[in-house]
């Protein structure tokens, strides 16, 4: 048999609204009251019935994340810092993926919005921003990793144009002059990315051919190794080998490590590898991987602040933008020097 808040307060002979007040832990409520009433909670094993609380404070406390990839350690790491911290702020987090697939995407949303949100957090893989807007309409949105040109949204994420500079710097200083690179998909992320590697070769007066430049496709992102594997494996058929490779994530670097390794390829001396992520496995590797840190926990933990400042009453309508700025973190698979 369910217990309902009514039965504890006829029990105790507090009203209603005190029982809720003390699971609220509000401070208009005596203190003797308040334990009277709480330690009753933990003999019947009370669980409030967050539906029916929803319908009558109009509040679910629910927060909607959706990520191309729950594998992935980059968003697993965002939904750690976003659900910690909005855990301490008295939300919580319902969490799906999209498979990288935008019909999916649009499914996921669907679905969660009816669960009555009270904000969406989204690493969207769709093409154009066409679709965003009407949520916006339902619920407060904020995207993640990803934007969109032309869409003004509040957005959290790191400056990708900065990851791709900061990597090919860094090759350049070991002494790399033929430099590669393994890009990502035609996102906000993959583009500005590559558009930061080959602005800053232009800057060294350094050339980047066609061939140079690698895309790993657009599946999966759980399927990282096997793409930097047959991305690899393209640059071992070039005519002139790189002897710097700058790769869009750690998950693709490491998958071109295993394949240059199996083709007799020294690394750092014969290839140079930058990474992106600084994932818990980085630094493990049989060649610790040099990458640029996207700072993910603090991503998600930026995004719970946002959320907060969203949800208050007299939040402004003005959309809000929090870019960070990433690190390079320096191993043995780029220190040729």
């Amino acid at each position: 048999m369910n217990v309902r808040l009514k039965d504890i307060a006829n029990e105790l002979g507090v009203s209603v609204v005190t029982v809720s007040r003390a699971l609220r832990d509000r401070p208009d409520i005596a203190s003797e009251t308040k334990a009277r009433i709480l330690d009753r909670v933990r003999e019947l094993n009370y669980r409030p019935n967050l539906a029916a609380r929803s319908l009558v404070t109009g509040r679910s406390s629910l927060i909607g994340l959706v990520v191309p990839d729950l594998i992935h350690p980059f968003f697993g790491e965002i939904a750690k810092g976003l659900s910690t911290a909005l855990r301490d702020m008295g939300y919580y987090v319902i969490v799906t993926s999209s498979e990288s697939d935008p019909k999916l995407e649009q499914d996921e949303i669907d679905h969660i919005l009816a669960h009555h949100l009270e904000c969406l957090v989204l690493a969207s893989c769709q093409e154009s921003s066409e679709s965003l807007p009407s949520i916006g309409e339902s619920v407060p949105l904020v995207l993640i990793d990803r934007r969109f040109p032309g869409f003004d949204s509040n957005f959290v994420g790191v400056n990708d144009y900065k990851v791709g500079e900061l990597a090919t710097e860094h090759l350049i200083s070991q002494g790399c002059r033929r430099i590669a690179h393994i890009r990502g998909s035609a996102t906000s992320v993959g583009n500005n990315r590559a558009q930061g590697y080959r602005d800053t070769l232009q800057r060294h007066g350094i050339a980047a051919p066609p061939e140079y430049i690698i895309s790993a496709g657009d599946s999966s992102e759980s399927d990282g190794e096997t793409r930097g594997r047959r991305a690899m494996e393209a640059i071992l058929a070039l005519k002139v080998q790189p002897d710097g490779l700058f790769c869009f994530n750690d998950t693709i670097a490491v998958g071109a490590m295993f394949k240059a390794f199996e083709a007799g390829i020294s690394i750092p001396k014969d290839l140079a590898i930058v990474g992106c992520g600084n994932y818990h496995y980085s630094s493990k590797l049989q060649v610790p991987l040099t990458s640029v840190d996207q700072r993910a926990v603090e991503i998600g933990e930026r995004t719970a602040r946002m959320i907060a400042r969203l949800l208050e009453k007299d939040a402004s309508s003005r959309s809000r933008k929090v870019v960070l700025e990433p690190q390079l973190i320096v191993r043995a698979s780029s220190q040729r020097k």
